[in-house]
């Protein structure tokens, strides 16, 4: 007669009535993360389809391209567990800005639990949208023009490699706004003599060594101190010889607007060959490249921050100025084949010298906060340590590039090629 006040089991008959939700609970959960992972195969699949339906497009008609694109999809997603499968895909044609496909696919993914709440299959859809022709390219060549680079034949290795992948960069630009590149010999200096009347040089200290005295005296100081009469030599004399700016300058792209951040000539007897900004003439880069002769000790900095100046609007190089509605991407490919032995502070130009490596680290850091893309490559055939620094320089470590002999030049080239082609696509 006291069972209606007996509630020991009732622990027991409120969990028989929970377990039922809770097992509806924990199986929709185990159906949503189904749902999830076959979406992300899903959404992937169609990333990776409309990419290569783009790498394929040259010479294909729209209605091929489209089919393409769901040909690939089809090979790529093989998850059977989607059902009702569709795919679309819509080609617009380049009207001056680029040209895209856009796929989508929609599914269905049957449920084990879910149906209970009377949920018996969830939906899925997912896009993707590739496009090219609206991707330009501003490449910035760094070219190891050293002494050394005349040996084990380096020198006209680097020079076939470099014209090559002007002309396969070039033949896959469809206007010549779509590609600019500058060519930068390096040594310890750079030279860009035909600039000698610009504004952006500070000529003290060349004038301070460059002229004559009536009296006999190499320096004006000394030549004063004589009591002669200083005539210092006309500025179109000048071979043209750039070392670094004054630290800290030299690691950055502050404009050249006063007499601290100006650029010093110098009449280094060692000077490379006048550097070339971006340009479209291929004849000529390639031309400028054939020039390129060895001489000087090392100093990778200086070649890189110029390649990266001459990315950059206004002085000193004036890049082209870029037109709205395209993606553009600033890339430094440098090849050195040695270890950094001078710049204008430190080093004697034969022993390695980690001062200049610690300046190099600080305008790579710049640079690639500036998200300019950089592509290094060693060509070490006197088996020297490898560099920290290019490789640290290097935007990925794929970017860098260890060879261990001329003949390597050419292919590590076109795998950079390569790696360019995939810029120009974008999702």
């Amino acid at each position: 007669m006291k069972f209606h006040q007996d509630d020991r089991g009732n622990v027991s008959f409120l969990f028989a009535i929970c377990l039922v939700p809770l097992l509806v609970l924990i199986g929709m959960a185990i159906d949503y993360t189904r749902a999830v992972n076959a979406r992300t195969a899903m959404q992937t699949a169609l990333d990776n389809a409309a990419l290569m339906a783009m790498k394929d497009s040259i010479g294909l008609t729209p209605s091929e391209i489209t089919a393409k694109a769901k040909s690939y999809f089809q090979g790529l997603f093989t998850r059977k567990d989607v059902g009702s499968l569709v795919v679309t895909a819509d080609y617009v044609p380049d009207t001056g800005k680029g040209a895209s496909v856009k796929l989508g696919a929609t599914g269905q993914i049957p449920t084990d639990f879910m149906k209970i709440a009377g949920f018996p299959t969830m939906n899925l859809g997912v896009d993707s949208t590739a496009s090219w022709g609206n991707t330009r390219l501003r490449v910035a060549l760094a070219l190891d023009g050293t002494g050394s680079m005349a040996q084990h034949g380096k020198l006209p290795a680097m020079q076939k490699a470099a014209k090559s992948l002007i002309d396969q960069l070039s033949a896959n630009s469809k206007t010549p706004e779509d590609l600019y590149i500058s060519v930068v010999p390096f040594s310890t200096h750079i030279n860009t003599a035909s600039n000698y009347q610009k504004g952006w040089l500070d000529w003290t200290e060349w004038e301070e060594a460059n002229g004559t005295c009536s009296k006999g005296g190499k320096t004006r100081t000394k030549c004063i101190g004589n009591g002669g009469t200083w005539t210092a030599a006309d500025h179109a004399s000048w071979n043209g010889c750039i070392t670094d700016r004054d630290e800290p300058y030299d690691v950055d792209k502050t404009p050249p607007t006063n007499m601290a951040t100006s650029f010093q000539p110098e009449q280094f007897n060692q000077c490379p060959v006048e550097l070339m900004p971006l340009s479209t003439d291929w004849s000529k880069l390639k031309a400028r490249i054939d020039t390129i002769k060895s001489g000087g000790p090392t100093n990778q900095p200086v070649g890189m921050a110029w390649a990266w100046l001459s990315l950059m609007p206004g002085d000193p190089l004036n890049a082209p100025a870029q037109t709205s509605g395209y993606n553009y991407k600033n890339i430094i490919i440098v090849l050195s084949d040695g270890l950094n032995t001078k710049n204008k502070k430190a080093g004697n130009g034969s022993d390695h010298s980690t001062y200049v490596d610690g300046r190099q680290r600080l305008l790579c850091d710049n640079i690639r906060k500036d998200k300019v893309i950089v592509y290094s490559i060693q060509v070490n055939t006197d088996k020297d340590p490898e560099s920290d620094v290019l490789k640290y320089c290097a935007t990925t470590p794929g970017n860098f590039f260890m060879l261990t002999s001329a003949d390597q030049i050419l292919s590590a080239f076109d795998q950079i090629v390569a790696s360019l082609s995939k810029l120009r696509l974008a999702r």
